[in-house]
């Protein structure tokens, strides 16, 4: 008779399955993270592909696109949590696995996802992704989330607003500290308007369109999306609304380039230079930084509607080309060149109105690409100075006397805005240029809070657009 005792038998080993969603967000989440990439360009192929496999419906692209975007938006807040629940310093956890965590808190935190789910399904991907041993961490650490909500967690979390305010609205609204700072200088004011900003950073955007002059009309992107679907613009006469979303591309008038995606702040820009009073001829007018085309076609639309004729310039060959579809059709003359607006081929005074609208920080668009909060450091604001003031005054010297010069911007950072016009009108750092303050805000009708002027800084909280600046300066010698 044997007396030993009989083993129990070894459970069946499972394969982990892979979640499709879940594994695509994760994928473009890496992507973000290793390559500089940002999501919004990274995810929309990801989703064609795997609608295009069968793979998707619109439920699961809404979760994918919820996942990414809300991880991202979030992140600042989900690093202090989930620093709160681990016992190592969060530096020293892989970035895949603080991907697969953020992404987990975000599911119990975020959304409305059950808590089992939200735990199991994070699980299940960590073993996908990151092997059994880190899935165990992954399940422990969200174990310890699910005891709270976000309201319980950020109050354990975030400093006293009364002990460290800048902190504490850093922690509450996910940003980087420097940026807390420096959107709160640019907007002035009390405690009520940063957080508004700073809620407004952390929504979804709506999806708006541009119906460009003379080649669509609003009327025909409201038809064709319904009117269940269309709402107006809010302030620029050439906007449409996705109220329920969608597929812009799928619209004829996108496909065919007569109308595209386009933010109201960068309607407004390009509308207002054109509306600027002018004396003497207008025939010629530039875009000096004009990729990846948007505001250069909507240009090129209202040029073509006088007569005249625009000049589109981009220095990066592959954002030309990006140029060049976006006025493709255009009725009206045109040409795009590889250029550098700092060293530019054009003869001074050759223009009637020029744009320019220089890269920088892009703080004012963090509602539509949220890695950028991330990623960009106080530092490289010293960086881009020096090329803002040079491509401005080689603005000012290509239009003619009397001609109208645009500044925009899509960063409201006094660094990157008002001093920047301000320096070079003054010559700090070069030759004194002979221009003057155009009053922008009677070139932007109906549209409210746009401050004492004479420049306007557009908000996404007070206006729902991204936060374009713009200063419009006559040159006068």
């Amino acid at each position: 008779m044997n007396d030993q005792p009989r083993r129990r038998p070894a459970k069946p080993h499972r394969r982990p399955q892979k979640d499709p969603v879940r594994f695509l967000a994760f994928e473009v989440l890496r992507a973000v993270d290793e390559r500089d990439a940002y999501a919004n360009l990274v995810l929309p192929p990801l989703l064609k592909k795997a609608r295009a496999k069968g793979d998707f419906d619109h439920r699961d692209a809404a979760l994918a696109t919820e996942l990414v975007y809300g991880t991202l938006r979030r992140q600042g807040t989900y690093d202090a949590i989930v620093a709160a629940c681990i016992d190592r310093p969060l530096r020293e956890v892989d970035p895949p696995v603080l991907d697969v965590l953020n992404m987990g808190v975000h599911q119990l935190l975020g959304t409305r996802i059950p808590t089992h789910a939200a735990v199991s399904a994070s699980v299940e991907l960590a073993r996908v992704v990151l092997g059994e041993g880190r899935a165990k961490f992954v399940n422990a650490v969200l174990r310890k989330v699910s005891a709270d909500d976000l309201d319980g967690w950020v109050a354990k979390v975030a400093p006293a607003y009364e002990d460290d305010a800048e902190d504490h609205l850093a922690v509450v609204h996910s940003h980087p500290r420097w940026v807390v700072s420096a959107l709160w200088d640019a907007l002035g004011g009390g405690r009520a308007g940063i957080e508004d900003l700073l809620d407004a950073d952390n929504e979804r955007p709506e999806v708006t369109l541009v119906a460009r002059p003379g080649r669509s009309t609003t009327a025909e992107l409201t038809e064709e999306l319904g009117e269940d679907n269309a709402l107006p613009g809010r302030w620029s006469p050439y906007a449409v609304r996705m109220a329920e979303g969608g597929e812009p591309g799928a619209l004829t008038a996108v496909r065919e380039g007569r109308a595209g995606v386009q933010d109201e702040g960068s309607q407004l820009v390009a509308a207002a230079l054109a509306a600027a009073p002018l004396e003497g001829p207008d025939a010629r007018w530039l875009d000096g930084c004009a990729g990846p085309g948007g505001k250069a076609a909507l240009l090129a639309a209202l040029a073509a509607d006088r007569g005249a004729a625009l000049l589109a310039a981009e220095k990066q060959p592959h954002r030309a080309r990006l140029v060049e579809r976006a006025l493709a059709g255009n009725p009206g003359p045109y040409q795009v060149i590889t250029a550098d607006g700092t060293r530019p081929p054009w003869r001074p005074g050759s223009f009637d109105r020029v744009l320019m609208d220089v890269p920088c920080s892009g703080l004012g668009a963090l509602r539509r690409r949220p890695e950028a909060r991330w990623r960009r450091r106080k530092e490289d604001l010293e960086g881009f100075a020096p090329l803002q003031r040079g491509l401005l005054r080689e603005a000012l010297k290509a239009v003619r006397v009397g001609g109208i010069v645009g500044y925009a911007t899509c960063s409201p950072h006094l660094a990157e805005t008002r001093v920047v016009v301000e320096d070079v009108l003054k010559g700090r750092g070069g030759a004194p240029v002979e221009a003057e303050w155009i009053d922008a805000r009677p070139l932007l009708p109906g549209v409210p809070a746009l401050g004492d002027g004479p420049d306007v800084q557009l908000w996404p909280h007070l206006h729902g657009t991204d936060a374009m600046y713009l200063a419009l300066l006559r040159r006068t010698g």
